[in-house]
C-alpha cells in the first residue's frame, strides 16, 4: 500500500485501518469513543485508560468538580446513574475522591464497551489528503482517515525558567511527577505555588508524616471557600450549538471570562482543605518568591524575597501547566509538526476542533485558546466529543 511516498510493507506485524483514530484514553478520549460508537463511526482508540489520572495524581486527592461533570455525550451513563447503581446519592460522595472518579470512568468504559488498544503512538504522519499513518510503540501500523488527539496535561508541565534557574539540579519536582508520598515522613518540603494543588499537596504531605511544609506564592493566600461553577455549564453546553461564540467575543469579553474562571479556580481553595492544614508543621509565606537556593550539607537553604531563609529537603513546583504543542511527541516525531498552524503555542482550530491539517482534530487543554478556558476541565469532554464526531460523521 502506497500513500504519496509512504509505503507500508509486510514487515509490519499488524496493520489496522479505521475511519477515526483516537489517541488518548483519558476523559476526552473516552467521551469521543462513546460518541463515535453512538453514531456508528468506525473508530479505534489507543492508550491506557485514565493513565494520567492513575500515574500523575496522588492517592487521597479530591476533585473540585461535582457529579454533573460526567463523561457521556448522550446523557445516559452519568455519574448520577453510576451512583444509583450503587445505591448512593451525590451527598454520599461529594467532594469526589480521585478513587471514586476513576471507578466511575471504568464503569463508564465498560458500559460503553470501549476497549482501548493499550499502546502508544510513536509516530504520526500525514500520508495524503485522506489518510494518516500511525506507528505504535510495538511497531505496528494504523491507517486512519481522521485522527483525534486528546493529550494529557503531563506534556505541558510548566516550570518557569526564571524560577528553576535559581534552584540546584535535582532539588525540585513538579506536582505532576511528585505523587508518591511514601517516603515523605520526617522530611521538610517547600511548595512553590498558591493554587488548589499547592494546598492539597501540603495537606497530603502532612498526613504522610512530613516534619515541615512551607508554601511560598507571589500573591496573597487564596480564601478557603467553595468555588462557584454553575455558570460554566450553560456556557460549555452552548458550544455544541454555537461552537465559535468564544472566539467571536471581543478581547475584553474573553479576558472577563478567563478572569472569572481564574478567580474561581485560583483565588479560592476548597474549604475541606482548611482543617487539614491547621497544623504547626505548615507555614505559609504569601507574597514571596525564591531569591536563591543553595545545597549545603545535604539540605537546601532557600532564601525568600522577604529576607527569610528556610531549610528543606525537597522543593515541589505547583506551577501549573502551559500549552505548547511542539512538546507533543506524536506531532514532532512525524511530518505533522510543521504543517499545523499554531498561535501562542496553541493549535489554530476550526469550529469542530479541526487543525489546519484536514482530518486532524485536537481537544483538551490545547483547545482553550479557541474554545475557552473550560477545556482544561472535564466539563468540556461532552461538547468536544459531539462536535468532533459531528464533523467526521458528515464526511464520506
Amino acid at each position: 500500500m502506497i500513500f504519496l511516498g509512504f509505503t507500508l510493507s509486510n514487515s509490519f506485524a499488524t496493520m489496522d485501518e479505521t475511519k477515526l483514530l483516537i489517541i488518548g484514553a483519558g476523559p476526552f478520549g473516552l467521551a469521543i469513543a462513546a460518541q463515535a460508537s453512538h453514531l456508528g463511526i468506525d473508530h479505534l482508540i489507543v492508550g491506557k485508560p485514565m493513565e494520567f489520572w492513575r500515574n500523575n495524581m496522588p492517592k487521597g486527592m479530591y476533585l473540585r468538580s461535582a457529579c454533573d461533570w460526567h463523561l457521556d455525550p448522550t446523557g445516559i451513563h452519568t455519574i448520577e446513574n453510576f451512583l444509583e447503581s450503587q445505591g448512593k446519592t451525590a451527598r454520599d460522595v461529594e467532594p469526589l475522591s480521585l478513587e471514586f472518579y476513576q471507578g466511575y470512568a471504568e464503569w463508564f468504559r465498560k458500559q460503553k464497551q470501549i476497549e482501548p488498544l493499550p499502546v502508544y503512538i510513536n509516530q504520526l504522519d500525514h500520508a495524503d489528503a485522506n489518510h494518516f499513518i500511525a506507528t505504535t510503540s510495538e511497531g505496528n501500523t494504523i491507517v486512519a482517515q481522521h485522527v483525534a488527539l486528546t493529550p494529557g496535561f503531563r506534556h505541558f508541565t510548566h516550570a518557569p525558567e526564571e524560577l528553576t534557574s535559581r534552584l540546584p539540579a535535582r532539588s525540585y519536582s513538579h506536582t505532576c511527577n511528585f505523587v508518591d508520598f511514601e517516603n515523605a515522613a520526617n522530611k521538610r518540603f517547600l511548595i512553590i505555588g498558591g493554587r488548589q494543588s499547592a494546598f492539597e499537596w501540603a495537606a497530603l504531605l502532612l498526613e504522610a508524616g512530613a516534619s515541615a511544609v512551607h508554601l511560598s506564592h507571589r500573591h496573597p493566600s487564596p480564601a478557603f471557600t467553595t468555588s462557584e461553577w454553575a455558570w460554566v455549564t450553560p456556557l460549555v453546553d452552548g458550544i455544541v450549538e454555537n461552537p465559535n461564540w468564544f472566539r467571536r467575543l471581543s478581547q475584553e469579553e474573553r479576558d472577563e471570562i478567563n478572569q472569572r474562571l481564574w478567580a474561581e479556580g485560583r483565588l479560592k481553595v476548597e474549604p475541606w482543605l482548611e482543617p487539614r492544614l491547621r497544623n504547626d508543621r505548615v507555614r505559609f509565606w504569601p507574597q514571596t518568591e525564591v531569591v536563591k537556593c543553595r545545597e549545603e550539607e545535604g539540605e537546601l537553604q532557600v532564601q525568600l524575597s522577604n529576607g527569610e531563609t528556610i531549610s528543606v529537603d525537597k522543593i515541589i513546583l505547583a506551577t501549573g501547566y502551559k500549552v505548547d504543542i511542539s512538546r507533543l511527541p506524536v506531532l514532532t516525531s512525524g511530518n505533522l509538526g510543521e504543517q499545523i498552524a499554531a498561535r501562542n503555542g496553541f493549535p489554530v482550530l476550526d469550529d469542530h476542533f479541526q487543525t489546519s491539517v484536514p482530518g486532524l482534530f485536537i481537544t483538551s487543554m490545547p483547545a482553550t485558546q479557541d474554545f475557552g478556558p473550560f477545556f482544561g476541565f472535564t466539563i468540556a469532554v461532552r461538547a468536544s466529543a459531539i462536535l468532533i464526531c459531528e464533523a467526521i460523521g458528515t464526511r464520506d
